[in-house]
């Protein structure tokens, strides 16, 4: 099994397949790097190096409580782009890993990247605030929170809600520092 471990001792699985360019999957929530397996196996059969990580708290990756942010995450994806010393890569990114490729780009900068597909992209905050008017307004986030509690069976305690992190929320909403915490845990905890 492929891991590293990051700077908060959070083990990171990923997959590794192939040789020849790599082209690195961010998967959704709350997928793992199993999503990508038909796209990894296609390319990785044509000359490419196919690698996919299993975000932190999803499929075999730690389930750490804290660092379930996009800030976060798009540090461990610098963690295992630096690890493999992986070049002109091309990132592929589908709805939270979108958001992850798009925030590992702004924060590591395009010294390794050669292209980043986004696929379905979570944009960087999707919450409604003074500086986001165009966002939604928290009630939607309310009502999808309420609906995945009542699928799920939970009770409202530490229900699989929370793939509302951060990056989609945003730091310092209006709903307080608990309510936050509760909705950045990126998988679900039951």
């Amino acid at each position: 099994m492929s891991t590293i471990t990051t700077k908060d001792g959070t083990v990171i699985y990923y997959n590794d397949w192939g040789t020849g360019r790599p082209i690195v999957f961010s998967h959704g929530w709350p997928l793992s790097a199993d999503g990508f397996e038909d796209q990894m196996f296609f390319l990785a059969s044509r000359g490419y190096r196919c690698i996919a990580l299993d975000r932190r708290g999803h499929g075999r990756s730690s389930q750490p409580w804290q660092g379930n942010d996009l800030d976060t995450y798009a540090d461990d994806l610098a963690a295992l782009v630096e690890k493999l010393d992986l070049k002109h890569v091309i990132h592929v990114g589908h709805s939270t890993g979108g958001g992850e490729v798009t925030r590992y780009i702004g924060r590591q900068g395009t010294g390794r990247v050669a292209k980043a597909v986004l696929i379905g992209a979570i944009p960087p905050l999707m919450l409604k605030t003074e500086a986001n008017p165009g966002g939604l307004p928290i009630s939607v986030f309310d009502e999808i929170r309420a609906g995945v509690i009542l699928a799920a069976g939970h009770d409202g305690g530490a229900a699989g809600v929370l793939f509302l992190h951060q990056g989609v929320l945003g730091n310092g909403s209006d709903r307080g520092s608990e309510k936050d915490r509760r909705a950045h845990t990126g998988s679900a905890r039951g």
